[in-house]
């Protein structure tokens, strides 16, 4: 009975541990640069970070099975519109395995910003993309203001978005 219980608070231990660094891990970019990347999106155009440097940059990690990241998209395009000329710039990893799958999404859902394909190694940059969506909110200096995680409160981070905006 003894030995059974150890082996419980030894695994809580592991699992607590495990989730501790986990959280450390994906918090870590706050407030750092955000890792820079270079892909090709879905038309073949390069797409640097580093470009939208000057801009507020929306980064958003998603897939075509994630209900909640269809849900999104449409709003980050609105939002594309409504505060680009502000300096607002989208830009959506996919974490789908084929781009086959992910063009007819982009055209039914008419996104107007650029889409590239991402891999575990990009998602690692980022503290590790396990769940979708993941966004991440970059100031027009790069670096990472906010990390957010699953279906967002898209109010507050509309808010946010204005927030930094405002920043100049």
């Amino acid at each position: 009975m003894h030995r059974g219980l150890l082996a419980m608070l030894l695994a809580a231990w592991v699992l607590a541990t495990c989730a501790l660094h986990a959280a450390s891990a994906q918090n870590a970019l706050l407030h750092k640069q955000a890792p820079e990347f270079v892909r090709n999106d879905l038309s073949g155009r390069r797409v640097d970070l580093n470009a939208f440097r000057g801009k507020v940059v929306l980064l958003n990690f998603w897939a075509t099975w994630c209900g909640p990241c269809l849900v999104e998209l449409p709003r980050f395009s609105a939002w594309q519109k409504q505060y680009g000329p502000a300096g607002l710039q989208v830009v959506a990893v996919s974490m789908d395995d084929e781009s086959t799958g992910v063009r007819p999404v982009v055209r039914k859902l008419k996104l107007d910003f650029p889409v590239v394909m991402g891999d575990e190694k990009l998602g690692n940059l980022y503290g590790g993309v396990l769940g979708l969506p993941v966004t991440f909110l970059l100031g027009r200096d790069g670096k990472v203001d906010a990390r957010i995680e699953g279906a967002a409160d898209l109010e507050g981070m509309e808010s946010k978005i204005k927030q930094l905006l405002a920043r100049h």
